[in-house]
């Protein structure tokens, strides 16, 4: 299996090479030279499958040669024993038709984990075959970095520095980075947006020097290795309800659409998905898009669902790409584009292939909240802001002929225990290995939005090591 870029400019490179790069040079993202294929055939022989056992069975065509399939299988086992649920990826039935499936039991108690704690081994695997190191950058709108830094803290081979946006992140969130003192560990809360720090982290890939003098690789959802490693919990969930003899539907909270495009290319290698829903907040640029071709920035505003305060949804580059027929210049030229614009330019065609697959949902606030208290009230189900408006957008838009829809339970109730208890009157526990988290010592810098500044912080946070 190779990889190529989005905007054509970047050698070809097989999976452990993209793993290690995280962004290609020329500011693309990289993507399969070609797709993987299951047949109905392949989907009924996974059924039953334990959760590891699934995984890497369906992550092992992206590997290629690269990844031997016993040391897939064997990072999987390891990567998943620690999860609180024995199913892993557990579904909860809401309703006729609709589910909610639990991707939350990892030690951070959010999606990110289902691939951070693989992607922590095969960096170990990779980087040890090849006797290098490594300078993770990434930023986070609140659940990224703790996934990542839960993943590579206190790893030999690797660095890791997580940019996160001051002040706009919720205290649970802030304190699972900020509290873990390893020292190849870096935290700097951003003056800005999370757009503002992920745009710092494609900056510094971007400045050659730096990126090759750190070696410098990322663990945000730029990285397709993410990307690959949540393809799994979809396909567990359609086998678990039928596929491939039934049709499929998730509704997926994002922001950086990187979750939603994974189920997206689930569908790609032949899982039978009818639709796919994507849940925003107030930041609503992707409901807008699919609402009226109107992908056009706007000041992100803070919400009770922080890890969806994104105006710039760097994984939709990876759809375009295709949407485009893969046609690089063409993908470039409209990513510059917007940047230098603020609006993407779609042409109508491939706005209505867009709409034929994909639906936007927005929740403000005030219904985020009534919905928490509506799901409580109706089921005694707790869902964080950002499941309650994956539940919420799969409510209102259900699927005919009595196709099942799946809302992605993308974080544990206790990470934002503020907005349930106003919704619910109920302050979630968060579980007893993290019950001193508000006891324990916290270390970031803060910093403005400055590249020569965070540059600086890198630095002394490898020179230390």
């Amino acid at each position: 299996m190779r990889y190529i870029s989005t905007r054509g400019q970047a050698p070809a490179r097989d999976f452990a090479d993209v793993l290690l790069a995280g962004l290609a040079e020329d500011g693309g993202l990289f993507m399969p030279e070609t797709w993987p294929h299951f047949g109905p055939s392949d989907w009924r022989g996974m059924r039953g499958l334990p959760y590891p056992e699934l995984a890497a069975r369906v992550m092992q065509p992206f590997m290629g040669s690269a990844i031997p399939y016993d040391v897939l299988r064997t990072i999987c086992h390891e990567a998943y024993a620690g999860f609180g649920h024995t199913a892993i990826v557990p579904l909860i039935q809401l309703e006729t038709n609709l589910f909610a499936q639990e991707l939350f039991h990892g030690p951070t108690l959010a999606f990110k984990d289902m691939a951070m704690q693989v992607l922590g081994r095969l960096f170990d695997y990779v980087l040890t075959k090849r006797d290098r190191r490594v300078t993770i950058v990434g930023a986070t709108s609140g659940d990224t970095g703790s996934a990542a830094i839960e993943a590579c803290a206190w790893r030999d081979r690797v660095d890791i520095m997580i940019l996160h946006p001051h002040e706009r992140t919720s205290m649970v969130q802030r304190r699972q980075m900020t509290t873990v003192l390893a020292p190849n560990v870096g935290n700097v809360a951003v003056q800005g947006t999370f757009d503002d720090c992920q745009d710092l982290v494609k900056a510094m890939f971007a400045d050659v020097p730096f990126r090759n003098e750190m070696r410098l690789s990322a663990v945000n959802s730029i990285n397709w290795a993410r990307i690959a490693a949540q393809i799994p919990y979809y396909v567990a969930a359609a086998l678990a309800l039928g596929a491939p003899e039934r049709d499929i539907a998730f509704s997926v909270p994002t922001g950086n659409f990187g979750n939603v495009l994974a189920a997206w290319a689930a569908r790609r290698m032949g899982l039978p998905v009818a639709r796919l829903i994507v849940g925003s907040n107030r930041n609503d640029i992707l409901t807008r898009f699919l609402a009226s071709n109107d992908m056009s920035m706007v000041p992100v505003e803070p919400s009770l669902s922080p890890s969806m305060d994104i105006q710039v949804s760097s994984n939709f580059e990876r759809l375009l790409f295709e949407l485009l027929d893969r046609d690089a210049d063409k993908t470039r030229d409209t990513m510059l584009d917007f940047r230098a614009t603020g609006r993407m330019r779609v042409a109508d065609p491939i706005w209505h292939r867009v709409r034929g697959l994909f639906h936007g949902f927005r929740l403000d606030d005030p219904g985020t909240e009534a919905e928490i208290r509506r799901l409580h009230a109706a089921t005694g189900y707790l869902a964080d802001p950002h499941t309650a408006i994956g539940i919420a957008a799969a409510r209102a838009l259900p699927c005919a002929g009595g196709v099942p829809t799946v809302a992605m339970a993308t974080a544990h109730p206790a990470k934002f225990p503020d907005a349930m208890e106003r919704a619910t009157g109920q302050r979630p526990a968060l579980p007893p290995r993290m019950a001193d988290l508000f006891e324990r010592e916290e270390r970031f810098a803060v910093l403005p939005n400055d590249l020569t500044a965070v540059e600086t912080a890198v630095r002394a946070l490898v020179g230390r090591n």
